[in-house]
């Protein structure tokens, strides 16, 4: 999970940079599609894998990774049926 945070950072750092560009050069489609569309999901996804670091730290080694993974693969399990 810390890999997995580290990745997502640096893919928000990347689209960052080219919003950045798009916007220097006055490419208004690109910014607004870089934010509409990635940026508002890369931070949620942030947001949710460090709940997920936060948690594993608590829980530790062991069982309690088990338990988180669990958890994990039953919510998701759920949201797939809600979806249908």
């Amino acid at each position: 999970m810390g890999l997995a945070l580290s990745l997502e950072k640096l893919t928000n750092k990347k689209l960052l940079n080219l919003l950045q560009v798009a916007t220097r050069n006055n490419v208004v489609q690109l910014a607004d599609f870089v934010e509409t569309e990635y940026l508002t999901e890369q931070v949620e996804s942030i947001k949710r894998i460090s709940e997920y670091v936060a948690q594993l730290r608590r829980v530790g080694k062991g069982d309690g990774v088990w338990n988180f993974g669990q958890s994990l693969l039953n919510g998701a399990i759920k949201d797939a049926i809600a979806v249908l």
